[in-house]
């Protein structure tokens, strides 16, 4: 094994996340601008603009990969991101303070949620393969969601609400075309290291997915949750990992499969029904007494050690 090549090629996969995470934060600062330029509602903006921001750095590694031929990775990526949000990041907030929830995250995000990952779910156990047709599917049924969000919010006194901006035109512009430049330029660099790190360690491409490319993705949302959490605003972190969710299978994996047609490996069944099951259990822990608490938070975290321990034995 050359050690030397190796290092460089952790080093370019640390440099791919600071990119893909400094990007989609210029990404996000400079679209709200605009957005409250152009006097958009603040409940919208955070509904589409910031949960797409978050989700960035998923979608640029997995759309990559895409186009490159590492489908493997596009998936693993997404089903190992959605774990993270769900099982680490609500389990962390949970176990620091209790987390109540609002009637619309009950009533229709979170059910939202579950139906969009069964879908998604069957898509693959059908014929493990996610075909141009099904990702094209994901993507409209995320354009009519985005559509029901507006025209709900629209209804709602807090769309009055807009956000003075934060800069002018020009830089908001810059913002946006330099957080693109940034996201991209940094998935690039983290597909073909990860790839490079997976087989030099004899890893595969299905494992860095799932462990290493997912919680770096992931670490927008992580960042986000835990500064609401020190602000109080438990109910932006919720939000945050739902609609995260939510673009992840849409948008990534939706875009990532209408741009080709992605085959999945038949060893990922248990990480499918993993996620299956742990979007359920998300929505019976927040029915059950509408907060997710310490006892919960402690079970969310537990079964995200225990997953990630299985992961790489079996690897």
């Amino acid at each position: 094994m050359d050690f030397v090549a190796l290092g460089i090629q952790v080093v370019l996969l640390i440099v791919g996340f600071v990119l893909l995470i400094k990007g989609s934060d210029f990404f996000v600062d400079g679209s709200s601008s605009i957005a409250s330029l152009l006097k958009i509602p603040t409940l919208i903006v955070g509904l589409t603009i910031v949960a797409f921001g978050t989700s960035a750095p998923e979608a640029a590694v997995s759309i990559t990969s895409s186009l490159t031929g590492n489908n493997a990775l596009a998936v693993s990526n997404v089903i190992g991101s959605n774990l993270f949000n769900i099982l680490l990041i609500i389990g962390i907030c949970a176990l620091l303070k209790e987390l109540e929830l609002e009637k619309k995250v009950l009533n229709t995000d979170l059910p939202f949620l579950v139906i969009v990952t069964l879908i998604a779910s069957a898509f693959i156990l059908i014929s493990w393969n996610i075909t141009r047709i099904e990702g094209i599917i994901l993507v409209l049924i995320l354009i009519g969601y985005v559509i029901y969000l507006i025209y709900s919010t629209k209804k709602s006194e807090a769309s009055q609400e807009v956000e003075k901006p934060k800069m002018g035109l020009p830089r908001s512009i810059i913002y946006i075309v330099g957080g693109i430049a940034a996201i991209v330029i940094g998935a690039d660099l983290v597909v073909d290291s990860a790839s490079y790190i997976a087989i030099a360690c004899g890893m595969s491409e299905t494992l860095v997915g799932l462990t290493i490319v997912a919680m770096g993705t992931s670490l927008p949302e992580l960042v986000t949750s835990l500064t609401a959490l020190r602000k109080g605003e438990t109910e932006l972190i919720i939000g945050n990992v739902i609609g995260s969710n939510i673009f992840n299978i849409l948008f990534v994996l939706g875009a990532s499969a209408a741009i080709s047609p992605i085959a999945v490996n038949q060893n990922m069944l248990f990480d499918v029904v993993l996620m299956i099951f742990v979007t359920i259990l998300c929505f019976i822990f927040a029915k059950t007494q509408d907060k997710y608490d310490k006892k919960e938070g402690v079970i969310l975290v537990a079964l995200y050690v225990i997953y990630m321990a299985f992961a790489i034995l079996r690897n």
